[in-house]
């Protein structure tokens, strides 16, 4: 029972050194032309670590509570450690695959409202705070005309990343 209780203590100690060395192991067969894109993940530290620490503590507790020897323990814990290895494999893919969050574009600024906090002089840059994807962001702005501190603003263009063109809104 002490080699399997080993074999899940090691395993969740590589699940710990996954975090650190991330990628290492996909790593090393990104050069094998043959096995390109065979093992896609399934080499991974935490899918490995997966396998041992369920096929080390399944292997221990058969051998605890059923009393079977090591070769039974071994055939109790192997299917547990595989299906903990890939539903590690597949719980990464869909976390990894989770593209919902792109980046606001200077595109979404344009007919976002917002209010001054610095006064917009007519020659010059104030700054604004502008809703954006649910976010309140502070920018530099720029108007043909003075605006005052505290008045409601939309934005007309972009000027650049950091910049907007804005007018006043007339109610």
């Amino acid at each position: 029972m002490g080699w399997f209780l080993g074999l899940g203590i090691a395993g969740i100690v590589l699940l710990a050194l996954s975090l650190v060395f991330d990628g290492v192991l996909e790593g090393l067969f990104d050069g094998v032309g043959v096995l390109d894109g065979l093992f896609d993940g399934l080499l991974s530290l935490p899918v490995i670590a997966g396998f041992v620490s369920m096929l080390g503590f399944s292997g221990a507790i058969a051998m605890g509570t059923v009393g079977v020897g090591a070769v039974g323990a071994t055939a109790i814990g192997t299917p547990t450690g595989l299906a903990t290895g890939w539903l590690v494999y597949r719980l990464s893919r869909v976390l990894l695959g989770d593209r919902s969050g792109a980046a606001p574009r200077d595109e979404d600024l344009l007919g976002a409202s917002g209010s001054v906090v610095t006064a917009i002089p007519a020659d010059g840059y104030g700054e604004v705070l502008v809703h954006l994807a649910g976010q309140r962001v502070k920018l530099a702005a720029k108007s043909p005309a003075p605006v005052a501190r505290g008045a409601e603003v939309w934005v007309e263009g972009t000027l650049s990343q950091t910049a907007v063109f804005v007018r006043p809104v007339e109610r």
